[in-house]
């Protein structure tokens, strides 16, 4: 059984996989708070019964909680835990970019993807709104947006007029009231946002790609962008169940 995992600024996702690679169980929860009170709780509800655990990896970009988690599962299955960087990823994609500052579930849905003939952009809803793109077998590089749900939480924080809004589609751009003035300013700005940065990664790099959306809001905005789009919500596992291949 391997152990494989997503330790992000919010939430950390963490799965159990067999040796053909089947994901059998997953739990996930808050990045905020990790003890080892909680890590105990967590792990036993995702490994009973199962006693052998041969490889562990993570990527994460929450360095205090992939240690306190490193330490558990080593006291716990006296296995070595990996994070994605420690591995040799250059042996299955060109990095062109600062490797240390570049986060590592970047770099894993980048290789989620990866092949020899396909240009992707990958852009991810999570707690910033990431665009990465990938050339045929090289990370170019990606550009970071704020995240929704912290734009949305630090509006309604600062503005004592303003209250706390769950985001939906709103198909009128002018809003009559307080909420659906902040829900048209949030879904239109964004889908500009989107629609934008898409035009100038391809009119900067002269080549066309296939659009892959991810994380919390994909769902929200999947029909709004102008360019073509595959939803892929699982695309950071499937990246991590390539790079645990590296493991012996």
């Amino acid at each position: 059984m391997y152990i494989l995992g997503d330790i992000g600024n919010s939430e950390t996702k963490i799965f159990l996989v067999n040796s053909n690679y089947k994901i059998l169980r997953n739990i996930n929860f808050s990045s905020k708070g990790i003890n080892n009170k909680i890590l105990n709780i967590k792990f036993n509800s995702l490994i009973k019964d199962f006693k052998i655990i041969k490889k562990i990896l993570f990527c994460s970009v929450v360095p205090k909680n992939f240690y306190l988690i490193k330490n558990f599962l080593l006291n716990k299955t006296k296995n070595k835990c990996y994070e994605i960087k420690n591995l040799n990823l250059r042996s299955l994609i060109n990095i062109n970019v600062n490797y240390k500052q570049v986060g590592s579930d970047r770099l894993t849905n980048a290789i989620s993807l990866l092949n020899r003939k396909d240009n992707f952009i990958i852009l991810d809803f999570g707690t910033a709104t990431t665009f990465d793109v990938v050339i045929k077998k090289t990370y170019k590089g990606g550009i970071i947006a704020p995240g929704i749900k912290i734009s949305l939480n630090t509006l309604s924080d600062k503005a004592a007029l303003i209250p706390k809004i769950d985001l939906k589609k709103i198909k009128k751009i002018i809003g009559n009231d307080t909420i659906s003035a902040v829900r048209s300013g949030f879904f239109w700005g964004y889908s500009g946002l989107i629609d934008n940065i898409i035009n100038l990664i391809k009119k900067e790099t002269g080549k066309s790609f296939k659009l892959i959306i991810t994380g919390g809001f994909s769902g929200l905005f999947k029909d709004s962008i102008k360019t073509k789009v595959i939803q892929d919500k699982d695309i950071t596992i499937k990246g991590l169940i390539k790079i645990s291949k590296l493991i012996k």
